[in-house]
């Protein structure tokens, strides 16, 4: 609880408790005022201590909730750009670092953001995170990557159908793009049909302080990634226009000495399919 009371400093729910209290505050008064007198700066003053903690008492209550409410990102327009693995792109500094937040048991001490954008094409994604070691072993596309180290990210466009997009890209550039049915808590990704030419992603990594191999000595990575419409077909609600809305989320996992460190930008349950705890992409 003094958690939460210290944490209403913070302007937002300290300005949900002040609503609360303003709206209370002149019915108090003006009752003691003309009713009650002489006495009525005593019963005042009281009734002041009393909406006081009231007020904080709501914010205690409501800061809570606004902790766990989903995030939400505004997402810009870009023009189509060529993607080096590096995020070099001006196109890429109209958009902000959104930070992913370790998960809890998390080990490593590492930081972990991404940016994005949406053109008439598709969408950018750029993730980046520090790191000590590259630890990726697989040399093929569509492996288990999630079991090394990996940048992900899930695209629920369209909450009529329990239906996502699912894009895991490791430190060597190898990827795992499917399409994900989540019925009742039963879920198994697919693979692209076709996939080649306009449905084919276009991804490139780099790595910083090392090279781009197999448990090489780093001090960072990144993963720049161009995920056509084309190949979201038939999912609903695309391509997205403006005031267009979706529900994502963004992970990484990192395996560096033998144990593992998750990140998410919207937290989730034990599964990273906790679609319903997505958060929100608005475009712009």
């Amino acid at each position: 609880m003094l958690r939460h009371l210290v944490d209403c400093r913070r302007p937002r729910q300290l300005g949900t408790a002040w609503r609360v209290f303003s709206k209370l505050k002149p019915l108090h008064l003006e009752y003691a005022g003309v009713f009650l007198g002489g006495a009525g700066r005593f019963l005042v003053r009281g009734s002041f201590v009393l909406l006081c903690g009231m007020a904080w008492f709501v914010c205690a209550a409501l800061l809570p909730a606004a902790e766990n409410a989903p995030p939400r990102l505004t997402v810009k327009q870009c023009h189509d750009f060529t993607i080096t693995g590096k995020g070099d792109a001006d196109a890429w500094k109209q958009a902000d670092w959104v930070a992913l937040n370790r998960r809890p048991k998390g080990r490593h001490d590492y930081t972990a953001r991404f940016k994005m954008l949406y053109s008439p094409t598709g969408v950018y994604v750029l993730f980046d995170g520090t790191d000590q070691t590259l630890t990726a072993t697989m040399q093929e596309d569509f492996l288990d990557l999630w079991n090394e180290d990996v940048f992900e990210c899930f695209f629920w466009t369209s909450e009529e159908h329990t239906v996502y997009f699912e894009y895991e890209i490791s430190p060597l550039g190898r990827e795992l793009p499917i399409l994900v049915p989540n019925l009742d808590g039963r879920f198994l990704g697919w693979r692209p049909w076709h996939y080649e030419g306009e449905r084919k992603i276009k991804k490139k990594v780099s790595a910083s302080g090392g090279k781009n191999v197999s448990m090489a000595s780093v001090s960072g990575w990144r993963a720049e990634v161009f995920i056509p419409y084309e190949l979201l077909k038939p999912l609903q609600n695309t391509p997205p226009k403006p005031g267009t809305r979706w529900r994502a989320n963004f992970y990484r996992v990192d395996y560096d000495n033998q144990q593992v460190t998750a990140w998410d930008w919207a937290r989730v349950g034990p599964s990273f399919h906790d679609f319903k705890n997505f958060g929100t992409l608005v475009f712009e």
